[in-house]
């Protein structure tokens, strides 16, 4: 048979197939008393197709083959469906009813879908998708504007939230009063009566509404779920998942954590800032004299760094500060994070994938074989990754790495829990840090604090006892402030603005080497660190405080009861 016979046959049986099809399609739709398209022949619109993405398109084998908007404002779209009870299909046209959109439903064949998403090569990059990213346009016009003008405390947001009733623009409004009220997570709560939306700033949650409906909930978990690409009908198991938010030029990324609950799903949004991170050694809130130690372990060519304290402590920003601190084109640096939270320049991150079997340990040796001078591992976890990293230490490289433990000098005792030999630990470590986060004071309403005979005493006698190198005369005892009750504008009314690290460096000397060696008490180990100069995280909180950054409040909140200044 000739080629060109051949090829007459195939488009027949091809067009026989289509119509086969088309006919099945037909009676499907008779059957489940929807509306047929034959979607071979019919126009789409290819801006109403970018309404969401094809990868969604697919995976609910339906396409938006058109958007209309009426003269009072409403918002219409024509959907073609293959399954109209698709569990995914369902929650899409789910959002977009959220969203603000009358739906009109049609179902189709599956080789008309295709030809239709076919057409998503003509969808131009300013579509908006309902999955995997939310674009905010900061030249789209008077909303966002008004939004960054108007958003700048906790009312205003709450506000817009109850004066926009469509999923989309709610969660943009939630996003916008987050970045510009500097928080780091979303909490969305049902309870028995409403719905409780929480922002966490600076440590701390803020109510931003508890009143709000069940169906503004709903419309705003379908979003989430399909933005994050979490199972809609899963409604009784944990689901963990990511988008990004477009804000002109800048991505955020968002992880979600969605739990089932009493009430319904909470769902905890983390907002991933790449500006948050972007801080310098010198602006990590470390005194003169704690720089001078953290230049000169980072100027070693290897051993060990290692920073510890619970999560949320700020230790990925002070490692990733050190890291863009010695990153160069002639520097190889690698890293094995769990997950990458954000991207530096001149450094190649690595990802743990355990369905690999590319755990903390495994990664490591894989990283060695690629010839690094730095390499950060995100955490010790156990007895395989420790040993693997301190020898990489002992090997010519320079080895950054954290552990959860409640200060500085518990990093040794957890290395040996781990089963590490306290012979090679001394050789191994450089450098212990411990820190964590003080709420910084608003430098525009702080006001100034009466200090008392006996406080005064007391703070006295604390500079006399800190070490020589710490510059004692900077510190004024009469110039402490504390936090004004109604904040002001430039806080949002909070008293506080933006977060502070106070730190412990213990640099591992001949003498602290010797007592690992020969398995000193914490307590030992600790005395011996102090009286070799260490500073403690309580007493660099109250250094700060003397130097108007935080108050007595929260160094105590952080770090203990105040033992250093016993009249306070």
């Amino acid at each position: 048979m000739s080629h060109i016979k051949k090829s007459i046959l195939n488009n027949e049986l091809d067009r026989l197939r289509k119509e086969s099809e088309e006919r099945v399609a037909e009676r499907r739709a008779l059957h489940g008393e929807m509306r047929y398209l034959n979607l071979h022949t019919i126009p789409v619109q290819v801006e109403a197709l970018g309404l969401i993405s094809e990868v969604d398109a697919r995976k609910g084998r339906l396409a938006v083959i058109e958007k209309k908007e009426r003269k009072n404002n409403e918002k219409e779209v024509a959907i073609v469906v293959f399954d109209p009870k698709d569990v995914y299909a369902l929650g899409i046209i789910e959002a977009l009813k959220a969203m603000g959109f009358s739906v009109q439903l049609f179902t189709g064949s599956l080789s008309g879908l295709e030809r239709v998403w076919g057409f998503y090569q003509f969808v131009s990059g300013s579509s908006r998708p309902i999955t995997g990213r939310v674009s905010i346009d900061e030249g789209k016009g008077n909303t966002f504007k008004d939004w960054m003008r108007e958003l700048i405390n906790l009312q205003s947001v709450k506000n817009a939230l109850h004066n926009t009733p469509q999923a989309q623009e709610a969660l943009e409004a939630l996003f916008v009063g987050a970045l510009l009220n500097g928080a780091s997570d979303i909490h969305i709560e049902p309870t028995l009566k409403a719905v409780l939306v929480r922002y966490r700033i600076d440590g701390v949650l803020y109510v931003v509404g508890d009143d709000y409906g069940r169906d503004f909930y709903s419309m705003l978990v379908t979003r989430i779920k399909l933005l994050s690409k979490v199972k809609l009908n899963v409604k009784n198991e944990s689901q963990d998942g990511r988008f990004s938010i477009s804000v002109g030029s800048r991505d955020i990324e968002v992880r979600v954590s969605v739990i089932p609950a009493e009430f319904g799903e909470m769902v905890v949004m983390r907002v991933l800032d790449p500006l948050s991170i972007q801080v310098e050694i010198d602006a990590l809130g470390l005194r003169a004299d704690d720089l001078v130690i953290i230049r000169r372990s980072l100027a070693l060519p290897n051993g060990m760094i290692i920073n510890t304290g619970p999560t949320g402590s700020g230790k990925t920003t002070s490692l990733y500060a050190f890291l863009r601190h010695i990153a160069n084109p002639q520097t190889k640096v690698v890293t094995i994070e769990d997950p990458i939270e954000y991207r530096l320049e001149w450094v190649e991150q690595t990802q743990i994938d355990k369905n690999s079997n590319y755990t903390f340990a495994n990664g490591l040796r894989a990283i060695l074989r690629q010839d690094p001078d730095v390499i950060l591992v995100g955490e010790i976890r156990d007895e395989e990754t420790a040993d693997v990293a301190i020898q990489s230490s002992l090997t010519g490289h320079l080895v950054f790495s954290t552990l959860h433990t409640n200060e500085a000098a518990g990093a040794i005792p957890r290395l040996i829990n781990l089963g590490i030999s306290p012979a090679v630990i001394g050789s191994a470590l450089n450098l212990i840090i411990a820190q964590r986060l003080l709420r910084k004071l608003c430098e525009y309403c702080r006001e100034e604090k009466k200090i008392d005979a006996s406080l005064a005493a007391s703070i006295e006698a604390f500079i006399k006892k800190m070490p020589d190198r710490v510059d004692k005369a900077q510190y004024k005892i009469h110039h402490i402030y504390d936090v004004r009750s109604n904040g002001c504008e430039k806080c949002g009314g909070l008293g506080y603005k933006g977060r502070i690290a106070v730190f412990e460096l213990l640099e591992i000397s001949k003498k602290l080497h010797e007592l690992i060696e020969n398995k000193a008490s914490i307590v030992a180990f600790r005395d011996a660190a102090e009286k070799e100069g260490m500073v403690s995280l309580q007493a660099d909180g109250i250094l700060k405080v003397l130097s108007g950054i935080t108050t007595f409040e929260e160094v105590e909140k952080v770090t203990g009861p105040l033992n250093l200044l016993k009249t306070v």
